[in-house]
């Protein structure tokens, strides 16, 4: 992992690696954090969130939410995987109430979540994925608000 202006890296050679990624996030999570994935298809949204879900010892295995904009798994923490992918606007967004799991008592993971930035909490863990060749993922961490770089910085420790 590397620093640049408040973002950091991290080169994901193969899913273990990103499987790994997230389960230390799931380690580090507290209720009511939230963590923003952006990035095109099969970029590794869902994969980083399955380990996100091992790190928080989900009770069962964590898959797309794309025809269900919302699901809850039981673990340490709830984890509340939201996908945005499937909604046209920020209307759409705005009438699910996401409120209520933002400020909850789980740890809320949005994909897709550049398709309603502006109504989604201003302090979070953004999470940008870019593919690169030979199937190598580049995650860049963008923390808004102080616990989210504490949070950054301990990940950083554990990489």
């Amino acid at each position: 992992m590397a620093a640049e202006n408040a973002i950091f890296t991290f080169l994901s050679r193969a899913p273990a690696d990103t499987l790994r990624l997230g389960e230390k996030i799931g380690h580090l999570a507290r209720p009511g954090d939230v963590i923003l994935l952006m990035g095109n298809l099969g970029a590794g949204k869902t994969c980083l969130t399955k380990g996100i879900a091992r790190g928080l010892k989900a009770i069962k295995p964590v898959q797309s939410p794309t025809f269900v904009l919302v699901r809850e798994i039981e673990g340490r923490l709830p984890l509340y995987h939201i996908d945005l992918y499937r909604l046209s606007g920020l209307a759409e967004i705005e009438n699910l109430g996401l409120d209520d799991y933002f400020y909850g008592s789980g740890l809320t993971v949005v994909e897709w979540a550049d398709k309603g930035l502006e109504l989604l909490p201003p302090q979070n863990l953004a999470v940008n994925i870019e593919i690169l060749e030979n199937d190598n993922r580049l995650f860049k961490f963008t923390p808004s608000g102080a616990r989210y770089h504490a949070t950054l910085e301990a990940l950083i420790k554990t990489c």
